[in-house]
């Protein structure tokens, strides 16, 4: 598409999250220490699970979308870590730190893609089975926004949300 600038700017506020959704920063933001690997009775999930889940899919997504020779994980134990809480005892922050980085840098190579114009979004990549570079986008956007609300809910839970 020789003109889909505006399209490239949709995708990048998307995968940016707020408009209509919470954002990554915000939804992060604050969170005690001691409430990133507590699983509220009424959760399936810890604040912890949740953003394991969201940096193990995000990274799947960006490497099926730029590396032929990925492996996915295995689903659906591929996606999720082993424990409810980070690797730490006592909770330092190290494991959450670390997972929210990875997830940032792993979410700036998916919006550098997006973002190169010399990037075909509409070209069905190579070693897929008909998917394109937008509708990685689109479906990472839409998974990340899933699963923020569901760490906003999470938050609210543990009581620590305002």
């Amino acid at each position: 598409m020789e003109n889909d600038t505006d399209l490239r700017e949709h995708l990048l506020s998307l995968l940016k999250g707020g408009s209509a959704h919470v954002d990554f920063e915000k939804t992060i933001k604050n969170l005690p220490v001691p409430l990133r690997g507590k699983r509220p009775k009424s959760a399936a999930h810890s604040p912890w699970e949740i953003l394991e889940h969201l940096r193990i899919a995000t990274w799947d997504i960006l490497e099926f979308s730029r590396d032929a020779s990925h492996v996915s994980p295995e689903w659906p134990s591929g996606y999720w870590p082993s424990t409810s809480a980070p690797p730490n005892a006592p909770p330092t922050g190290k494991a959450w730190n670390k997972s929210v980085n990875a997830f940032r840098a792993h979410m700036k190579a998916m919006a550098d893609l997006v973002a190169n114009p010399a990037t075909d979004l509409f070209a069905k990549i190579p070693h897929g089975t008909g998917q394109t570079l937008l509708r990685e986008a689109l479906v990472l956007a839409d998974h990340n926004a899933y699963h923020l609300g569901e760490l906003l809910v999470v938050r609210r839970l543990l009581g620590a949300w305002k």
